[in-house]
């Protein structure tokens, strides 16, 4: 694959991001938003101590909701389309014998296991209130080593899928492939840290 088809794949993956980013911005606005603003409410009621002067809001909260909300995922999108272009040039022909469309299915779905539905099963983002103050390096940095682990996983699997193919098939290297996969998440599952911060009375609707 030349330079310039490199080039045309980066530019088409970066529009795509910007596509989905578009439609992650409408979901997280009239979806999402509205359960942040009950969250907050909530956690303003429910805070205890005693406060000393006005805390001065550098952003607010109407800006985050906005146009902080619509830079931070269509950057977001834009730039994971651009990758998920690079990968796909790397992919194609590396990992079975598939077409381009074929090719690219398949990387989107193990991208958004590995990136997505893995890390997040285990520790699943919180809304305002959840969580203690002091702790919140720890769930991230938790979080990132969950997805990090899944990624190189999902990668460890496909290579292992490409050499059982030649003794197994297709068909049984994968599934071997898929197994191991998933032990070894379960594993990591079961080893890492749990964390459970949820407040008392925090209603399940949020």
């Amino acid at each position: 694959m030349n330079s310039a088809m490199v080039r045309n794949l980066l530019v088409r993956g970066m529009l795509a991001g910007l596509a989905a980013g578009v439609l992650a911005l409408v979901v997280a606005y009239v979806l999402g938003e509205p359960s942040i603003d009950k969250a907050i409410g909530f956690e303003e009621a429910h805070s205890h101590g005693h406060e000393h002067g006005q805390e001065v809001e550098v952003v607010s909260r109407s800006l985050q909701s906005t146009a902080g909300l619509a830079t931070g995922v269509l950057v977001y999108g834009v730039a994971f389309g651009g990758v998920a272009a690079l990968a796909f040039c790397f992919a194609l022909g590396r990992v079975g014998r598939f077409g381009p469309r074929a090719t690219a299915l398949l990387l989107s779905g193990c991208a958004l296991l590995a990136v997505y539905v893995v890390p997040f099963l285990k520790y699943p983002a919180n809304p305002p209130s959840v969580g203690d103050p002091d702790t919140i390096g720890k769930r991230t940095a938790l979080y990132f080593l969950m997805m990090l682990l899944s990624v190189l996983l999902a990668v460890a699997a496909t290579l292992l899928g490409k050499r059982l193919a030649p003794g197994l098939g297709n068909w049984w290297a994968s599934v071997a492939a898929v197994t191991a996969f998933v032990v070894v998440i379960g594993l990591a599952y079961q080893f890492l840290p749990v964390v459970d911060e949820v407040p008392e009375h925090f209603p399940a609707s949020l």
